[in-house]
Formats: C-alpha cells, sequence, structure tokens
C-alpha cells in the first residue's frame, strides 16, 4: 500500500482535539475514519486517498489531565488545497470518540513548500556570501586597501608628551584636534594628515604650545564629553574654530563624508563660547542673575528721567501732575512684573527631586529623554532628536522631562506651551525667555 510521509506532501491540516473523558489514539484515528467515511462521496474517502498515497499517515498526540484529554491531529496532504480543505472541514463533525463527547478544530492548513522555500533562499544568500568573501577583490578594492593602510602606518608623535598625530602636524599651518589615537587614525584613514590627539581629559602643555603656532581647530565626539573638552580647550588654548560629531556618534565611527560635513560647519571659538556659555575663567554663565542685573539697571534709569519733570514751570508741572502718575504707575507695573521669566511652580517635593536625579544619572550617555506624568510615570523614553515632536504629539498630561543634554530654547518654548512644569538636563542653554523651571545637576544635588 502506497502512504505518504509527511516531507512527501504539500500540505499538513493541523487539527486541535478535547475530549471529555480519557481515550486511546487507536480509538482517535477509528473515529476519524469511520464517521467521515460516505460523507464526501467515494474520490476523498480518507481510507482510498490514504491507499492511493493522497494522504499520509494520520498523526494523533495526545496528552491527558484531570480525566480529560487534549491534543493535536496530524494529516499530510498531497491533494489541491480546495480538497485539502474540504478535508479538514469534515473533521470538525466529529462530535463523539468512544464513550465520549469531542470536539475538533482546525487550527490551520501548513503550505509545506513556503518553508522549503524560505529555506533554499536563506541558504541561497549563505552561500553568495562565502562565494563574495572568497572571490579577490578587483584592482580598484585592493589600491584603495593599500593606500588605508599606508596612511594609517603613517601616525607618528609629537612634542614632549608624544602626542599621536599624523605626518602633517609639524609642517603644515592648520591642525585638528581630536580625543584619541582612534580618532587620528580615522582622519588619517581618510586623508586628513593634520589631526593630532589631546590622549585623555586634561589639554597637555604641549597642545598649548602649538596653539600659539598654528591655527587649530577641535574636532570632538557628539556627547557630553566632547562639549566638557571644548570647555577645557578654548579656555586653556588659542582656539580659532570648534565641530562636533552628530550627536550620540564618536569621531572614530564616522565616515568621510560625515568628517568633510562636520568639519564644513564649523564654528569658531567665539561662538561655541556663546552658545554653550562658557565665561573667560571656563565657568557657566548663570543665565538667571544676568536677567535680573539686565531689569535692575533698566528700572534703575527710569526714576532718574522722572526727577527732571519737576524742573519745568507751574502750567508744566500742573499738566504733568494731572497726566503723569498714571504713566508712571502703568510703566513702574509693566517694569517690576517683567524680572520673573519663568513661572514659579510649587517647590520641588523630595520625591520629585529623587526620581530626577536617578533617572539623569541612568540616561547619561545615552542621548536620550525620559517623559513623566504628575505621577511621576514614565510615558516613554525617545531620543533626543525624537523628543520635539513626541511631545508635540501627546498634547498635555506630561509633569516633567529629563534629558541627557542641554535644555535648549526650542525646547523651552515647546514645554512652555504645553503647560510642562518641570525640565531637566545636564545644562541650561535656552535664552532665559520661556516661564518654565528649568533644573540641572546641581539644582539637584
Amino acid at each position: 500500500m502506497a502512504k505518504i510521509s509527511q516531507v512527501a506532501a504539500k500540505y499538513i491540516v493541523h487539527t486541535s482535539i478535547k475530549i471529555d473523558g480519557i481515550v486511546d489514539r487507536p480509538d482517535v484515528i477509528g473515529a476519524v475514519f469511520g464517521q467521515t467515511e460516505g460523507l464526501l462521496g467515494s474520490d476523498l474517502e480518507l481510507r482510498e486517498l490514504q491507499r492511493s498515497g493522497k494522504i499520509g499517515r494520520i498523526e494523533v498526540k495526545l496528552n491527558t489531565t484531570a480525566g480529560k484529554t487534549k491534543g493535536e491531529i496530524i494529516i499530510p496532504s498531497s491533494l489541491d488545497k480546495t480538497e485539502t480543505a474540504i478535508i479538514g472541514a469534515a473533521l470538525e463533525i466529529i462530535q463523539r470518540i468512544g464513550p465520549c463527547n469531542a470536539t475538533l478544530r482546525v487550527e490551520s492548513i501548513e503550505d509545506i513548500r513556503v518553508s522549503k522555500r524560505q529555506f533554499v533562499i536563506k541558504r541561497a544568500k549563505e552561500l553568495l556570501h562565502n562565494l563574495t568573501e572568497n572571490t579577490l577583490p578587483d584592482s580598484q578594492e585592493i589600491s584603495k586597501e593599500v593606500s588605508q593602510s599606508v596612511r594609517m602606518k603613517e601616525i607618528k608623535k609629537y612634542g614632549k608628551d608624544k602626542l599621536p598625530c599624523g605626518p602633517d602636524v609639524e609642517t603644515g599651518e592648520d591642525v585638528i584636534v581630536v580625543e584619541g589615537r582612534a580618532d587620528v587614525l580615522t582622519l588619517l584613514k581618510h586623508g586628513f594628515k593634520n589631526a593630532i590627539s589631546m590622549e585623555g581629559s586634561s589639554v597637555p602643555k604641549t597642545l598649548i604650545e602649538l596653539s600659539k603656532q598654528k591655527s587649530m581647530t577641535v574636532f570632538v565626539d557628539g556627547d557630553r564629553g566632547g562639549k566638557l573638552n571644548i570647555r577645557e580647550l578654548v579656555t586653556v588654548c588659542e582656539v580659532d574654530f570648534v565641530c562636533r560629531a552628530p550627536d550620540g556618534k564618536e569621531v572614530e565611527e564616522l565616515t568621510k563624508k560625515e568628517i568633510h560635513k562636520a568639519l564644513r560647519g564649523k564654528i569658531t571659538a567665539q561662538q561655541a563660547k556663546t552658545d554653550l556659555g562658557i565665561t573667560k575663567d571656563g565657568g557657566l554663565i548663570n543665565k538667571d542673575v544676568t536677567l535680573k542685573q539686565k531689569v535692575i539697571r533698566k528700572d534703575d534709569r527710569r526714576p532718574a528721567r522722572n526727577d527732571k519733570r519737576p524742573t519745568r514751570n507751574d502750567r508744566d508741572n500742573k499738566r504733568t501732575n494731572d497726566r503723569r502718575p498714571a504713566r508712571t504707575d502703568r510703566n513702574t507695573s509693566s517694569r517690576t512684573e517683567a524680572p520673573a521669566p519663568r513661572s514659579s511652580p510649587k517647590a520641588l517635593a523630595e520625591g520629585e527631586k529623587k526620581k530626577f536625579k536617578e533617572t539623569l544619572e541612568d540616561l547619561f550617555g545615552t542621548r536620550g529623554a525620559c517623559i513623566f506624568d504628575t505621577k511621576l510615570s514614565i510615558l516613554g523614553k525617545v531620543p533626543l532628536t525624537e523628543l520635539n515632536s513626541t511631545i508635540k504629539s501627546l498634547g498635555g498630561g506630561i509633569h516633567a522631562i529629563v534629558l541627557d543634554g542641554g535644555v535648549d530654547a526650542e525646547l523651552a518654548r515647546t514645554a512652555e506651551k504645553l503647560k510642562i512644569h518641570y525640565l531637566v538636563g545636564g545644562e541650561d542653554i535656552s535664552d532665559g525667555k520661556a516661564r518654565i523651571k528649568i533644573l540641572t545637576e546641581k539644582d539637584l544635588s
């Protein structure tokens, strides 16, 4: 008798079975053949189909627990999809197996050719990959590989501190200061031979002397450590230009195109100091104090101008006394109310302070942000590049945002519109105009 196995079948019918009692495998197979006999006609008789090899060996898997039996019936088929579906539907008419009530349901009809096709595609990819790796490279790839290896061997050491550098640092007029040896190798690989490494967070004396002789461009990673290195270098060296890698990337990870783009976007050292809020001694500008001082200076000028009014003649004095007080009161009130650039929400609770501090420490180096509701539950965690669009889409219900980076003016204005209570970041680089509470690491310590 010819019988087919699951390997030779085109389809497999998976049927779940639930029986209110305990039965054996022969009982199930007997019920399948017996209760479907004569139901579908001679062409779809299960016994005849099995004899001709169109239906394979029926597999039954049973599991008995607490006096009830559950399992699965697997029927391989080489019929077409329509006939296979009819066979599967016929199984669901079985209501009793042995002396027990039973429920059968076809869970799925699996197309064996799909899984075989997926295996063929996966294996073909592996074979093509092996063939590509073992194939000899063309002449252009050989030339590129050789030239890159030669460039990377040109790395030298400069000065008493023996800083890793490219061959053109001594002879060229311009130098590019990077953070580590790997950054120098990356720039050498892409044809930049005037890079020199600062080798650590402290600025060596060799770099300080070099900055007095040559035009210096600082090129750092796009993370918080990069900002700290800029702050250190522009304070002690005569830096001319500053540029950074894209946010979240290091210089050693950049492609040639990304390096060119970053260097074309360099800014002057003075502009970098302004953007980062760096003072001449390397500290950070306290923007709240600066704003208050400006308002006080404006208020101090008003009384002096008003004191000159009484020196006019009596007619002018009378006119002034009739009209001036209302203007003075209006001006004074507007000037007096101006110094509060930000609203003052309720005092920061100890639990909020602890939560914000822990979150800020966890986010360090991730270039991400956490969004909190009023119960200090995290609504979501998003990259900094998607923060503005995300909070705009939420619309409201945000209590605080903790981010790995500085709080800029755009974010502060957006948060003010959405009535967010707190913005917590590594530093405050906003323009101070938004009426929102901005907290930094120092405020949480």
